[in-house]
């Protein structure tokens, strides 16, 4: 049986009766700041009220004389007419018989998706601030990655020009390739959709029947995935122990790999480019 909560003492209702009036005074406040602030802009008997209306009204002229420019009146009706094609195009979807259903499935994913959306939520955080991380990590490529992925762009750029210039010149051999597509497909529409139903039964009684043979087979794989668990904990620990023990001699290995590398490299630069003063010889010994 559920207690019934204790009244509030005298105490408590004096401290938050005094908590209100301290935020309502607070607020009031705020006000009042803003109210001056206002009338202290806006005020003709002050400069700066003058000013802003000032500086208002050379803006406006501004933007009057700029969009009266025949430049600005075709930029304003080649959106005006973007926006009503757009609206005459798009708005008999949404009284559209086929927009029902895809309302329906749209609902239906919602509800169906919150429960996996809040299942999934800390995995998604925490891929996030593990990606965010591996960002920042690797912030020092960045530059590189940016001036590679410009230069392929820059290199793909004459091809699709190329493409669009061959494509353009070739409409009439595409409209009649779409057209002998469609009067090659059409007769089959209603054929493929038969074959679909029967596919779709076919496919519901294969389901309906494997079904609860998978449950069996989930639950025995389960109980065996528990059963074996110290198996799987026991190898990730051995596995973790011999790349615990190989660390070392990775990184010996690495690091002599470096020293040799450089070594190599200082010589290399020595024999291509010598130096100006006979008789230097630069060598690099490992360390």
């Amino acid at each position: 049986m559920a207690t019934i909560p204790s009244l509030p003492s005298r105490d408590d209702v004096l401290r938050m009766a005094r908590n209100t009036t301290d935020i309502t005074g607070q607020l009031l406040d705020t006000a009042g700041n803003i109210t001056r602030i206002a009338l202290n802009t806006f005020d003709p008997r002050d400069g700066s009220g003058g000013e802003v209306l000032r500086v208002l009204r050379e803006t406006t002229a501004e933007l009057a004389e700029a969009s009266a420019s025949p430049e600005a009146q075709e930029a304003f009706y080649r959106i005006v007419d973007t926006l009503m094609r757009l609206g005459t195009s798009g708005a008999p979807l949404a009284t559209h018989p086929v927009s029902e259903p895809a309302q329906a499935l749209l609902t239906a994913l919602g509800d169906s998706l919150m429960p996996v959306l809040d299942a999934v939520e800390p995995a998604v955080e925490e891929f996030a601030a593990a990606l965010g991380d591996l960002v920042e990590a690797t912030s020092p490529l960045l530059p590189a990655t940016a001036g590679v992925a410009a230069g392929a762009l820059l290199a793909l750029t004459p091809i699709l020009r190329t493409a669009a210039e061959v494509l353009r010149d070739s409409t009439p051999e595409l409209r009649r390739i779409a057209d002998a597509l469609t009067a090659a497909l059409a007769p089959l529409m209603p054929l493929q959709v038969a074959l679909a139903e029967r596919a779709a039964a076919a496919g519901a009684g294969v389901v309906r029947t494997t079904l609860s043979p998978l449950a069996d087979l989930t639950e025995a794989a389960a109980a065996t995935a528990k059963a074996a668990r110290p198996v799987f904990v026991a190898g990730e620990e051995l596995l973790v122990s011999g790349l615990e023990h190989l660390q070392p001699l990775l990184l010996t290995t690495a690091s002599r790999t470096g020293r040799l590398a450089r070594a190599a490299a200082v010589r290399v630069s020595a024999a291509v480019s010598p130096t100006a003063e006979p008789g230097v010889v630069v060598a690099v010994a490992p360390v």
